[in-house]
């Protein structure tokens, strides 16, 4: 069983930037991993992803070109960069990744993502 921890949440103001990690228990070699967030009364989202076999991004258009997903040379760490944070961002930020090697598709809600982090708050103050 696949275990993802995520860390570097917190808090900070409208403009601000933080950068979110999620670590992987094991290689995740061509998978589909990413990250999902969810706002207070609303559903889960998805707002990014990255395929590390080939290292394509795949971004929600609420984060295009704020944030920024990477994945480190040994396929274990997965890394978020969100920079011009707005309260909108507002959320518990969870890490996931597909259980199997399938790309990834989007939107998704997150059917096939087998393995989950236990989430991570971001609040984004104006």
């Amino acid at each position: 069983q696949v275990q993802l921890v995520e860390s570097g949440g917190g808090s900070v103001q409208a403009g601000g930037s933080l950068r979110l990690s999620c670590a992987a228990s094991e290689y995740m070699y061509n998978k589909c991993m990413g990250w999902f967030r969810q706002a207070p009364g609303k559903e889960r989202e998805w707002i990014t992803f990255i395929y590390s076999g080939d290292e394509k991004t795949f971004y929600a258009d609420s984060v295009k070109g704020r944030f920024t997903i990477s994945v480190d040379n040994d396929k274990k760490t997965v890394y978020l960069q969100m920079n011009n944070l707005t309260p909108e961002d507002t959320g518990m930020y969870y890490c996931a990744a597909r259980g199997d090697g399938s790309y990834c598709y989007v939107p998704t809600t997150g059917t096939g993502f087998l393995y989950w982090g236990q989430g991570i708050q971001v609040t984004v103050s104006s």
